[in-house]
């Protein structure tokens, strides 16, 4: 049953992702370009999603345990670490360079187009060197 639910939830992401044209690589290069056709779309996007996440974060915060599971694992803000601002700068720099996030890059890989299939070779490439070094 968790597995028909986290995929229901998967392609309801993947949804509001086609929906909000976040899956169009241009939608983001454009948000970078400050020049003659800037689209600030992505702004709206992302103040959403932070808006239903606070609000999930503060229901969530009222329970004791999840829904799917036993107990909570949250992430220890605290501890920034070298390899998590390198990791968090290659990704920034891969989003910017190729407008295709891996949510998105996901998703598209429906379309059967080339670039995103190099896109998602390149990712599980760069999973694998990470656990390498």
């Amino acid at each position: 049953m968790t597995a028909v639910i986290h995929v229901i939830l998967g392609f309801i992401f993947g949804l509001g992702l086609i929906i909000s044209g976040m899956t169009n690589p241009d939608k983001v290069l454009n948000f970078l370009n400050f020049q003659n056709q800037w689209d600030g779309s992505l702004i709206i996007v992302m103040a959403v999603a932070m808006g239903i996440m606070m609000l999930a974060w503060f229901w969530v915060a009222k329970k004791d345990k999840p829904l799917l599971g036993e107990t909570f694992t949250l992430s220890d803000v605290k501890n920034i670490s070298p390899r998590l601002i390198t990791g968090s700068v290659m990704f920034g720099l891969g989003w910017g360079l190729s407008g295709i996030c891996p949510g998105p890059g996901l998703v598209q890989l429906t379309s059967l187009k080339m670039e995103f299939w190099l896109f998602f070779a390149a990712v599980l490439g760069g999973m694998w060197i990470a656990k390498k070094v």
